[in-house]
């Protein structure tokens, strides 16, 4: 395995395990953040282990145009019972990513030195949220970044029944970004219309 030195730069993606990973260490400063995303590469790894650098073969993707969207979601959005907001309360959305409750095995990644990495990036302008307010209390969304024409997206919570789904669907319904990666396989976002393509895919709509 590759350790990163202070130098900003990744292996080569032939370098990659089989687990996806393609390196180990380093830091989480904007340059080498920005670079890692600009290159398909994320990091994932648990407090007081050393950072764990991302590039999967096969990558968990959305097409806006592929989106799918129930009868009862669209009864949801039609009810208009929710408030949606972009990029008003991200620090708040990260925290709740980070520290709620939750079964799926998804949040718990999200160090102290992670949260505060990524309000930087978004005092920056690069990461970016989706806020879902009921009866003006936040009650879910979801962060990521924006890198070129994709939105990267990291974590999203939910304090109430289908508020994550309802900002999911938001930010594909904005038909901004040529794709939404969600990096490995989930089934929430699966059926939502999220599929696994090939990483060559991925890099090339990236760097496109």
């Amino acid at each position: 395995m590759i350790w990163l030195t202070h130098k900003i730069e990744f292996p080569a993606y032939q370098f990659t395990s089989k687990e996806g990973i393609i390196a180990l260490g380093g830091d989480l400063s904007e340059e080498r953040l920005i670079h890692a995303y600009k290159n398909g590469i994320f990091p994932w790894f648990s407090e007081d282990d050393p950072i764990v650098w991302y590039c999967p073969f096969e990558r968990m993707v959305l097409f806006p145009d592929e989106i799918k969207i129930s009868k009862s979601m669209r009864r949801i959005i039609n009810k208009k019972e929710f408030t949606i907001t972009e990029n008003t309360a991200f620090e708040e959305v990260i925290y709740n990513c980070k520290s709620i409750d939750r079964n799926d095995g998804f949040g718990t990644w999200i160090t102290d030195d992670m949260e505060a990495a990524y309000i930087n990036l978004h005092k920056k302008g690069v990461a970016k949220s989706i806020e879902i307010w009921l009866d003006n209390e936040l009650v879910g969304g979801l962060y990521g970044l924006e890198i070129n024409n994709i939105f990267c997206g990291e974590s999203m919570f939910s304090k109430v029944s289908n508020a994550s789904k309802l900002a999911f669907i938001h930010l594909a319904s904005k038909k901004k970004y040529q794709l939404i990666d969600c990096q490995v396989h989930n089934e929430h976002l699966a059926s939502l219309g999220a599929r696994e393509i090939e990483r060559d895919l991925f890099l090339k709509t990236l760097k496109g």
